[in-house]
């Protein structure tokens, strides 16, 4: 995942691979059929991961805009770390390889999906708890929860254009405060 990560699909050399993973050439053929299988398989896993903690984090805690809140804060103080951030590909996976690669589309999709539904599961619990308005709609919680996950990993863009921490933290402020949008 590191060196994906940091070099992307096209960029990795299976040098680079063997070297990491201090495997033969062989052993990655026999285990993932090609650099490219290899790829399919730390991507998923890479986002099976990151995807686990969103949902732990909507689904823990008692109230919802505090887990939304410390989502954003922890997304913008992963982001300030260079080392960690270097590794982050799904932004690149998503932009450059999906538009052109079915099975990548497929996991991009399938990840957003199941973001976008815990983010609507925890509007859902947010506005049994009174902490969003009881006459907001379904539909209106589904356009916020795409919106919220939509907005996380735009912040991943954000942060690669060389923004500051101070940015990225107003715009998740901002961000956050559609929750009190009529309330």
């Amino acid at each position: 995942m590191k060196v994906f990560g940091q070099y992307g699909h096209k960029g990795t050399s299976l040098q680079q691979l063997l070297g990491q993973l201090g495997i033969t050439l062989q052993s990655l053929y026999d285990t993932y059929g090609t650099k490219r299988g290899l790829f399919i398989s730390a991507l998923s896993r890479y986002i099976d991961e990151k995807n686990s903690e969103v949902v732990r984090i909507l689904e823990e805690s008692p109230s919802v805009r505090d887990a939304l809140t410390v989502m954003f804060e922890q997304t913008v103080d992963v982001l300030q770390e260079r080392e960690v951030f270097k590794e982050c590909f799904i932004v690149n996976s998503a932009v450059e390889q999906a538009p052109l690669d079915p099975e990548i589309a497929r996991i991009v999709d399938t990840s957003t999906a199941l973001l976008e539904e815990a983010h609507y599961r925890a509007l859902l619990r947010a506005r049994e708890q009174g902490e969003l308005p009881a006459a907001w709609p379904d539909g209106k919680l589904q356009s916020l929860a795409r919106y919220l996950d939509h907005t996380r990993m735009s912040l991943v863009f954000t942060a690669r254009s060389g923004v500051d921490r101070e940015t990225l933290r107003d715009i998740a402020r901002v961000t956050l405060s559609v929750l009190d949008a009529g309330a």
